[in-house]
């Protein structure tokens, strides 16, 4: 099918010009083309919409649904290709995301089990002009020999029905197999969740948590050659600054709340460098099992959102709709990370009358649950009065 639609171009321009419902689109194509390649052709088409948050190039690529949820993201893909260079194996491929931003740089083998995906990763690398640096191979990777060369391998994390799973031990191939790997490569890299189980299940390797616009996407598991010196690092993407460190190497200490307050990034926080950061940035936790961190100066970091503090009051509604009234709020933003509570309950609760923006983040101070009001602080703000 895939082939067909391929030599079809004219399907996806008719449905890419068609202004009507959905159900006239479908009539009308049905009218020149067979049922299932009109299904297929639509499914691509809302996917290759979906997709654009990914993909530069995305109006044209070939996608299945499962394949572009577990896709990297293309400057992630991008940004880990960095360490690669020569020959590649890059173990499920998917629908190739990786492998064509590694081909950028490399000679890439890709491997998937099923056929439709080795199709697709080859036909994805002609969209990103590499297809002559991308072999595509329909193998089981278990028996794939990788003596030579490095690995990129991104294991299947979909069970059968469709839902995600967590554990490394219930990822296809699993921890057993990715252990089994590592030392028969060079090196490479293991693409996995961030929020898998992975603390402790790879002692010798660098484990590098990876945001893009503010969202942590994966956790990376480099080995071999390809892993550098520091256990743990954090990277935030498009800013492409990276920390590296142990999250026992420095403790920070508890301080009162001051003028600014800082939310860190979650790659930071996933990566358990809270302390490591606070420390080069020079500044203090809030509270010893919070993230937030705080400081007199204000200090800007593409590993932090900043926030002037405005007001500290009781964790209780009461407080919060009086300092609402009283400052002329008309609109906010709730944060909070460990604090059970309800944006949008908290937010009604609210007479958000007036014109002044405001973030209210719901924090422990020092073990207690209080509400601090705030103002968001972005790149070259001035800070000021609310």
């Amino acid at each position: 099918m895939i082939r067909a639609l391929r030599d079809a171009p004219e399907i996806f321009e008719q449905i890419a010009r068609y202004e009507g419902s959905e159900l006239g689109l479908q009539v009308a194509l049905r009218r020149q083309f067979p049922d299932d390649m009109v299904r297929a052709a639509v499914s691509i088409h809302e996917l290759r919409h979906r997709a654009a948050a990914k993909f530069t190039r995305a109006d044209r690529l070939w996608l299945d649904r499962k394949g572009l949820e577990q896709a990297t993201s293309e400057a992630v893909s991008v940004y880990k290709a960095k360490r690669f260079e020569g020959a590649v194996w890059d173990l499920c491929c998917g629908i190739g995301g990786d492998a064509s931003a590694l081909a950028a740089r490399c000679h890439v083998t890709a491997v998937d089990l099923n056929p439709a995906a080795c199709l697709r990763t080859k036909l994805n690398a002609e969209v990103y002009d590499v297809a002559d640096r991308v072999e595509a191979i329909c193998q089981d990777v278990l028996h794939i020999p990788l003596s030579t060369g490095l690995v990129h391998i991104d294991p299947d994390r979909r069970t059968g029905s469709g839902g995600r799973v967590s554990r490394l031990e219930d990822y296809v191939p699993g921890l057993d197999f990715l252990n089994e790997m590592m030392p028969r490569c060079r090196g490479g890299a293991i693409k996995v969740s961030p929020a898998s189980n992975f603390g402790g299940k790879f002692p010798s390797a660098e484990v590098e948590l990876i945001s893009y616009h503010g969202e942590c996407k994966e956790a990376t598991i480099w080995f071999g050659e390809l892993a550098k010196e520091s256990p743990f690092r954090a990277t935030v993407l498009p800013a492409g600054e990276s920390i590296a460190g142990h999250p026992l190497q420095v403790a920070v200490p508890v301080m009162p709340l001051d003028r600014y307050l800082y939310d860190p990034d979650p790659a930071v926080v996933r990566a358990g460098l809270v302390d490591v950061l606070a420390d080069q940035l020079g500044l203090s936790r809030l509270d010893a099992a919070e993230e937030y961190l705080t400081s007199n100066q204000c200090v800007q970091s593409p590993f932090v959102q900043t926030f002037e503090t405005v007001a500290e009051m009781p964790n209780n509604d009461r407080e919060l709709k009086a300092w609402v009234r009283s400052a002329g709020i008309g609109q906010v933003e709730i944060k909070c990370r460990h604090l059970s509570v309800q944006a949008d309950t908290v937010r009604r609760k609210l007479s958000l009358t007036g014109t002044v923006p405001a973030v209210v983040i719901y924090a422990r101070l020092n073990g207690k649950a209080r509400i601090i009001a705030a103002r968001r602080i972005g790149s070259g703000d001035v800070a000021g009065a609310m």
